[in-house]
C-alpha cells in the first residue's frame, strides 16, 4: 500500500533543524530555510496587497480604506482633549462647591464639550464604516486574485512538478492558505491602521499639551520595537510549520476520500488515518508552539502598556505637585489628557495583539503560495511562446537518440538512446513489457516530459522548440487510465475540441469556455440536440460532432441507453461509469477534433473483444481515411495485426521492428510473445468469431432470468441532473451538519479530556478581564487625588507614587494571565483541532461505498470539510478565544463594578448593551448567511483544482488550462457577486459596535457631570465607572472585528462535529501511537509492523495457509437483486443464483456494462443487495454488519486500481 509518513515535526529554535517523516515513515532531520525577519515580514505583507495584478479599483479601495482608516485614529484622541477639558471643568466643579460657589457655573461649558463628543462619534462612524467596507472588499477581491492567480500557475506547471506535489497539498493552499490571506487583510487591517493612526496622533497631541510627560512616555517605543522583532520570526516559523504539516495531511486525505473502494476493499483505514494522524500531530505540535509564542507577544503589549500607565502617573503627579507649590499651569485636565491618550494608546496596541498572529499567517501564507506561483515551468502549457505550425502538417515524429529518466526515479533510466521513426500517416505499434518504456515514448511525444538527451522531433521541428499548445493540438492521447471530468457526458467528449487546429472548430471556442454546454445538460433532458437546435446552430453542430465522435467510438448505444443520454453525468473521474464505457468516452473525446496523430496508449485495454474489434477497426478507418498518423501501445497483440510497423521495446531499448508478418517470421522477442499469449491466425479467427456472439444482449444469470439490460455496471450510481446534485448537496448538507444550537452540547466531549487547560485558561482570561476594569478603579482614583482641590502637593505625589506602583504590580498580573490565557487555549484549540480532523477523516472512511457514492457527495466535497472547515477551526485559534472571553468579562465586572459604585450613572450605560450585543449578533448572522449561501460554491471550486491535479496529464494533452481557469470563475462568480451587498450590510454593524462607545460616552459625561454638580457623586466614582465603562465598550467594539473568524468557525463547527457523529467510535490512541512505525526501531527491519499492527486476523485463523494449502472458500447467490441506490429504478441484478465452491478458478465474462464488477463489489460488501442474500463459507454477509472482518480475509485487484504515495512496499 503506501508508504507511512510519521513522527513528529518538532524544531529546534536555536539551530533551526526540523525532524519530518519522510517517504519510509521514518524520522529525518532537515535543516530549516531560517524565518524572515520582522522588516522582510512587513515588505511581504505590502507585496501581498499589491499582488497578482490589482486592477485601478483594487488600488482605489487600498487608497480609501487606508485613508479613511487614519481619519478614523484621529476622532479618539481629540476625545482626550475634550475629555481633559471637562475634567478640569469638574475639578473646577468641586473646588467651587467646597469654596462655597455655585458649581453649575460650569455647565454651559460642560454641554459644549459633549456636542463636541457628539461631532467626533458621528464622524468616527462614517470613517469606520468607509474603511471597513473597503478593506473588507479589497480582502475578497485580493483571495480571488491570488486563488486564481495560484490555480493560473498550477495548470502552467510540467506534469512532473506533481510527482512530489498532490492534489491534497493543491486544495490545502487553495484553501487554508488563501483564507489566512483573506481573514489577514480584511477590515482588521483598518482597524489596526486606525490604532496606528491613533497611536501617533495621540503622541503629537500629548507632545502640544505637555511635552515633558510625552517625552518621557516616548521610552514605551523601543520596548514595542524590541518585542515585535523579538516575537516576528518565531511566528512566521511555526506558522510555516503548520501549513506544511496541514497540506501533507490533506493530501493522505485526498488520496483516501478519492480511492475510497480501495481502502476499504483492503482495510487501509487504520493506516491512512495513522499517517494522517501523524501530520496532524506534528501541525499539532507546530501550533502549540506558535500559541505560546502568541502569548509571550500579547503578554508583552499588556506588560509594556500598564507599566507605561505607572510610568505615566507616576510622572504626572510629581508634574501636578511641583506645578500646584509654584503655581505653574499644569493643570489635572492637562496631565490626564496626555496620560489618558499615551496609556490609551499603549492599551489600543495592546487590543492590535489578537490580530498580530491573523498578519503573521497572511505573510506566511502568501510566501507558500509565491514559492510555488514563482517557481519555472519548463514546459508551459498556457505560453505563447514558441514556433507554431499549419493545421495541414503532415505529422511525422521521430526520437533521435533519446534517453529518459522520471524526476522521481534519476537514476533509473526509462529510455537509453532510442532511435525511432513514426512515418506520417502510417500506423505505428509499440509493445512490449511492463516498464519497456512504451508509455514514455507517448508522453514524450505530447510533451509531458523533456527527453534528458536527444530530441523529439514533429515535421523535422525539435517539439522544445514549438509551441506546446499549438504541438498538442495535433495530438489526441488517450490514455489506459483515461480520467473524465465531473461532468456530462457531452462535456466531456466536447473538451477535445478546446484545442483543435481546425479551422472549422474555431467558432466553438466561445461555448466551449462559457456555460453554454452546462447549461445545456442542466435538466438532463435526454434530446441534447433538439435543444441545442432550438438554442444555437453553432451549439447544435457541436453537439453532432460529439454524437458522431461517440459512434465512431462505439459509445453512442450504451449512451443512449441512459436516462439523460448525453446530459449523463459521470461522476468525478468518470467513476459512477465503467471502465469499458470510460474508455469509449475518453476515445470518443479523441478522436472528436479530428486529429492528425492519433496515440493509443492502451486505449482497448478495459473492454470486452466484441467491443474491442469495433474500436480497432474505427481506428484502422480512421487511419486509411484521412492519411493521419497512428500510434498504438498495446498489450493485446491480436488488436495491432493491421499496424504498418510494428517496435518491440526491452528494458527501454528498441529490440525489434517490423510488420506483423516480418516479426512472426523472424521468430524473435514479438513471436515469443505472440506465442505467450496464444494468439495464432486460427485461433485468432476463432475467438472472433466467439466474441462477435457476445453482443450488448441481456446477461442471463443461472436461474435463466435476465439480469437486466446491458447498461453501465456504474452507471446507476450517476446523479441524474446537474439540477438534482443541487437538492442532493442540500441533503447532503443535512446528513453531516450539527444544528447550531447543538453544537455546544456536542463539543462538551472534545473538551472533557482538555478540562484542565479550559479551566486555567478561563481563570486567567477572567483575571486579564477584570484587570481592565481594575485599572479603571486605579485611575479614578488616581484622577481624583491628583488634584489640588482634594489634597496637598505631598499628597498629590504620594498618591501618584501609590497608583503607579499598582499599577505597576498589574503589568505583572496581565503578563502572567495572558500568557497563561493564550498558552491553554492555543493549547485547547490545537489538541481538539487535532481530534476532531482526524475522527473526521475516521467517519468518512467509515462510511460505506454507497454512502460515498450517493447523490451530492463527492471526494471534493467531503475533502473540504477537513481542509476548509479546519482552517475555519484553526482560524478561530485560542488567542481569539482567549481574548473573547477576556473582554465578555471585563464588560461583565465593568457593569456590575459601576451599578456598585454609581448605579445612576451604571443605569445609562446599560443602554449602550442592547446595541452593542444587538450589532454583534447581526452582524454574525449576516456573515453566516453570506458563507452558508455560498459554501457549495468554494466546495466546488476545490474540487476543480483536485479534479485538475488528479488529472493533470489529461488536462496538459487537452490543453485545458483556460478552459478550466474559465470554469473556476465560474463557480466563484457568485460569492464575487454578493461580497458588495454583504460588505456594506455587514460593516454597518461594526461601525455600529465601534463608536457606540462614544455617543454613551458623551451621555455619561454629561449625566455624570449633572450628578457631580448636584454632589450625589465624587470625582472618583464618576472617573472609576466611566473609565471601566469606556474602555470595556471600545474592547467590546473591537471584537466584532474578528466576527467573520468566530461566524465562520461557528458553522466549520457544526459540519464537522455532523461528520464526526455519523461513526461512534471516538477513542483515539495516543499521540506517540499515532505517529506510526517509524517508532518502531529495529523490529522495523525484520518485520511489517504496520500490516501485523493493523490486521486483525488471528494467527489461528484457517485462511492463513500458504497459498498452496488454502482450498479457498464457497460463494452463493441466493436470489439477489440490486440496484444502485441513486437509481433504485434500473435493476443491475435480478434474482441472481450461482455457486462457487472452495478451490475453482471462476471466471465472469461478458460486454461492459453486463454487472461483473457489481458482482465483485458485492461480494467485497463494498454495497448491500436489495433483496437476497450472499453466502461466504455459509455466513450471510448481506446483512447489516455482514462485512465484519471478511475483507481482510479477500485480496482484490479491481479495474480502477489505485496506489498511495509512497514506497512500492
Amino acid at each position: 500500500m503506501a508508504s507511512t509518513h510519521s513522527g513528529n515535526a518538532a524544531a529546534a529554535e536555536s539551530e533551526g533543524i526540523v525532524t519530518t517523516p519522510d517517504s519510509n515513515g521514518k524520522a529525518v532531520v532537515a535543516r530549516e530555510a531560517k524565518p524572515a525577519s520582522t522588516t522582510g515580514q512587513v515588505f511581504t505583507f505590502f507585496h501581498l496587497l499589491f499582488c497578482s495584478n490589482p486592477t485601478w479599483l483594487d488600488i482605489l479601495l487600498l487608497i480609501v480604506g487606508t485613508l479613511s482608516a487614519i481619519a478614523a485614529g484621529v476622532p479618539f484622541p481629540l476625545v482626550g482633549v475634550v475629555l481633559g477639558d471637562m475634567l478640569d471643568h469638574i475639578n473646577d466643579s468641586t473646588c467651587a462647591t467646597r469654596d462655597g460657589r455655585s458649581a453649575f457655573a460650569i455647565e454651559p461649558l460642560v454641554n459644549a464639550a459633549i456636542v463636541r463628543l457628539v461631532i467626533i462619534a458621528a464622524s468616527q462612524f462614517v470613517l469606520i464604516y468607509i474603511y471597513a467596507v473597503c478593506w473588507r472588499l479589497q480582502s475578497e477581491r485580493l483571495t480571488h486574485r491570488l486563488r486564481d492567480a495560484y490555480f493560473r500557475s498550477v495548470l502552467a506547471r510540467e506534469p512532473a512538478f506533481f510527482d512530489n506535489r498532490s492534489a491534497g497539498e493543491v486544495s490545502s493552499r487553495l484553501s487554508a492558505d488563501c483564507t489566512a490571506v483573506q481573514a489577514g487583510t480584511s477590515e482588521k487591517l483598518g482597524t489596526v491602521i486606525g490604532q496606528l493612526s491613533f497611536f501617533v496622533t495621540a503622541f503629537i497631541i500629548s507632545f502640544i499639551r505637555l511635552p515633558v510627560l510625552a517625552g518621557i512616555m516616548t521610552s514605551v517605543l523601543p520596548a514595542f520595537l524590541i518585542m515585535s522583532l523579538l516575537s516576528g520570526g518565531y511566528m512566521t516559523k511555526f506558522s510555516g510549520l503548520v501549513s506544511d504539516a496541514s497540506a501533507a495531511a490533506a493530501s493522505i486525505a485526498s488520496e483516501a476520500l478519492n480511492n475510497i473502494s480501495v481502502v476499504q476493499a483492503f482495510g487501509a483505514g487504520p493506516r491512512l488515518e495513522a499517517k494522517f494522524a501523524a501530520y496532524m500531530a506534528s501541525s499539532r505540535s507546530a501550533g502549540i508552539k506558535k500559541a505560546i509564542a502568541s502569548s509571550f507577544q500579547a503578554g508583552s503589549i499588556y506588560f509594556i502598556s500598564y507599566s507605561a500607565n505607572s510610568l505615566a502617573y507616576w510622572q504626572g503627579s510629581r508634574m501636578i505637585a511641583s506645578s500646584a507649590s509654584s503655581g505653574g499651569g499644569t493643570s489635572v485636565g492637562q496631565v490626564f489628557t496626555v496620560v489618558f491618550l499615551v496609556v490609551d494608546a499603549c492599551i489600543i496596541l495592546g487590543s492590535i495583539a489578537p490580530m498580530m498572529p491573523l498578519f503573521g499567517d497572511a505573510s506566511s501564507a502568501y510566501l507558500r503560495l509565491r514559492r510555488d506561483m514563482e517557481q519555472p515551468s519548463s514546459i508551459d502549457g498556457t505560453s505563447n511562446s514558441g514556433h507554431k505550425l499549419h493545421h495541414d502538417t503532415p505529422g511525422a515524429f521521430e526520437l533521435r537518440g533519446v534517453s529518459f529518466s522520471y524526476p522521481s526515479r534519476p537514476g533509473q533510466l526509462a529510455l537509453k538512446n532510442v532511435d525511432l521513426e513514426f512515418p506520417a500517416g502510417k500506423h505505428t505499434a509499440i509493445v512490449g513489457l511492463s516498464g519497456s518504456g512504451k508509455s514514455t515514448v507517448a508522453a514524450l511525444i505530447a510533451r509531458l516530459y523533456d527527453p534528458l538527451s536527444g530530441a523529439v522531433t514533429l515535421d523535422g521541428h525539435d517539439i522544445r522548440n514549438l509551441n506546446v499548445a499549438n504541438l498538442r493540438s495535433f495530438i489526441s492521447l488517450v490514455q489506459q487510465e483515461a480520467p473524465l471530468f465531473d461532468r456530462s457526458i457531452l462535456e466531456n467528449i466536447a473538451l477535445g475540441l478546446v484545442n483543435s487546429p481546425l479551422p472549422g472548430h474555431e467558432k466553438f471556442k466561445a461555448i466551449l469556455n462559457g456555460p453554454a454546454l452546462s447549461q445545456l445538460v442542466a435538466n438532463g433532458d435526454k434530446n441534447v440536440l433538439g435543444l441545442a437546435r432550438a438554442r444555437d446552430p453553432t451549439l447544435a453542430e457541436l453537439v453532432e460532432l460529439a454524437q458522431s465522435a461517440a459512434e465512431l467510438a462505439d459509445a453512442s448505444a450504451f449512451i443512449d441507453r441512459f436516462d439523460n443520454g448525453y446530459s449523463t453525468q459521470v461522476g468525478v473521474g468518470g467513476k459512477l461509469v465503467s471502465g469499458g464505457q470510460r474508455q469509449r468516452i475518453a476515445l470518443a473525446r479523441a478522436l472528436i477534433r479530428d486529429p492528425r496523430v492519433l496515440v493509443l496508449d492502451e486505449a482497448t485495454a478495459a473492454l470486452d473483444s466484441a467491443s474491442e474489434r469495433r474500436i480497432q477497426a474505427a481506428v484502422d478507418h480512421v487511419a486509411a481515411a484521412g492519411g493521419r498518423t497512428v500510434i498504438s501501445i498495446a498489450h493485446r497483440l491480436s488488436t495491432i495485426r493491421n499496424a504498418d510497423c510494428i517496435v518491440v521495446m526491452r528494458d527501454g531499448e528498441i529490440v525489434e521492428r517490423g510488420s506483423y508478418v516480418e516479426l512472426l517470421a523472424a521468430g524473435g522477442a514479438f513471436a515469443a510473445m505472440v506465442n505467450l499469449q496464444g494468439v495464432s491466425s486460427t485461433r485468432n479467427s476463432t475467438m472472433s468469431r466467439a466474441s462477435t456472439c457476445a453482443n450488448e444482449a441481456e446477461v442471463t444469470g443461472t436461474d435463466g432470468k435476465a439480469a437486466g439490460p446491458a447498461i453501465s455496471v456504474d452507471e446507476e450510481k450517476q446523479t441524474e441532473t446537474s439540477a438534482q446534485d443541487e437538492k442532493a448537496d442540500e441533503r447532503m448538507d443535512v446528513d453531516v451538519v450539527t444544528p447550531p444550537s447543538a453544537v455546544g452540547k456536542s463539543v462538551g466531549w472534545l473538551i472533557r479530556p482538555n478540562l484542565g487547560w479550559l479551566v486555567l485558561g478561563a481563570i486567567c482570561a477572567a483575571v486579564v478581564g477584570c484587570a481592565f476594569s481594575a485599572s479603571g478603579i486605579l485611575v479614578g482614583n488616581t484622577l481624583a487625588l491628583l488634584s489640588p482641590c482634594a489634597s496637598t502637593p505631598g499628597g498629590v505625589f504620594q498618591a501618584g507614587r501609590l497608583f503607579g506602583g499598582l499599577l505597576f504590580m498589574m503589568a505583572w498580573v496581565e503578563l502572567a494571565a495572558n500568557v497563561g490565557s493564550w498558552s491553554s487555549f492555543g493549547v485547547l484549540s490545537e489538541n481538539i483541532l487535532y481530534k476532531t480532523r482526524v475522527l473526521a477523516l475516521r467517519a468518512l472512511m467509515g462510511q460505506t461505498v454507497e454512502w460515498h457514492q450517493s447523490e451530492g457527495r463527492n471526494p471534493a466535497t467531503l475533502l473540504s470539510i477537513i481542509t476548509n472547515d479546519g482552517a475555519a477551526l484553526q482560524g478561530f485559534s485560542g488567542s481569539i478565544v482567549g481574548t473573547v472571553l477576556s473582554i465578555v468579562v471585563s464588560f461583565l465586572f465593568a457593569i456590575i463594578l459601576s451599578h456598585i459604585l454609581a448605579w445612576k450613572i451604571a443605569l445609562v450605560c446599560l443602554a449602550a448593551v442592547p446595541i452593542l450585543l444587538g450589532a454583534g449578533v447581526m452582524q454574525f448572522h449576516a456573515i453566516a448567511r453570506f458563507d452558508e449561501k455560498h459554501e457549495k460554491a468554494f466546495a466546488r471550486a476545490i474540487g476543480i483544482t483536485v479534479e485538475a491535479v488528479n488529472s493533470m496529464k489529461t488536462v496538459a494533452s487537452l490543453s485545458l488550462e483556460q478552459e478550466l481557469i474559465s470554469n473556476y470563475r465560474r463557480t466563484l462568480k457568485a460569492p464575487r457577486r454578493d461580497i458588495l451587498v454583504t460588505s456594506m450590510y455587514t460593516n454597518i454593524w461594526l461601525s455600529v459596535a465601534q463608536s457606540t462607545g462614544f455617543f454613551v460616552n458623551g451621555l455619561v459625561y454629561w449625566w455624570g457631570s449633572q450628578l457631580i454638580m448636584r454632589g450625589e457623586y465624587s470625582q472618583s466614582q464618576f472617573f472609576t465607572v466611566n473609565i471601566a465603562l469606556l474602555v470595556s465598550a471600545s474592547l467590546w467594539g473591537q471584537t466584532f472585528a474578528l466576527a467573520p473568524e468566530i461566524a465562520r468557525a461557528k458553522a466549520s463547527a457544526s459540519r464537522i462535529l455532523g461528520t464526526i457523529e455519523l461513526n461512534p467510535d471516538r477513542e483515539l490512541p495516543p499521540p506517540s501511537n499515532a505517529q506510526g512505525p517509524s517508532h518502531a526501531g529495529e523490529k522495523q527491519k525484520q518485520t511489517d509492523v504496520e500490516a501485523v499492527g493493523d490486521s486483525s486476523i488471528s494467527p489461528s485463523s484457517p485462511l492463513l495457509l500458504s497459498y498452496g494449502e488454502s482450498r479457498g472458500v464457497s460463494i452463493a447467490f441466493r436470489d439477489v437483486c440490486f440496484a444502485y441506490p441513486t437509481r433504485q429504478h434500473v435493476p443491475i441484478l435480478n434474482e441472481t443464483n450461482f455457486n462457487i465452491s472452495p478451490g475453482q478458478f471462476v471466471g465472469l465474462v461478458g460486454p461492459s456494462g453486463a454487472g461483473k464488477s457489481t458482482i465483485l463489489a458485492l461480494i467485497q460488501r463494498l454495497y448491500a443487495p436489495t433483496s437476497g442474500t450472499i453466502f461466504i463459507d455459509g455466513v450471510d454477509i448481506s446483512s447489516p454488519g455482514g462485512a465484519g472482518a471478511f475483507r481482510d480475509d479477500v485480496a482484490v485487484v479491481p479495474q480502477d486500481n489505485a496506489l498511495f504515495d509512497g514506497t512500492v512496499r
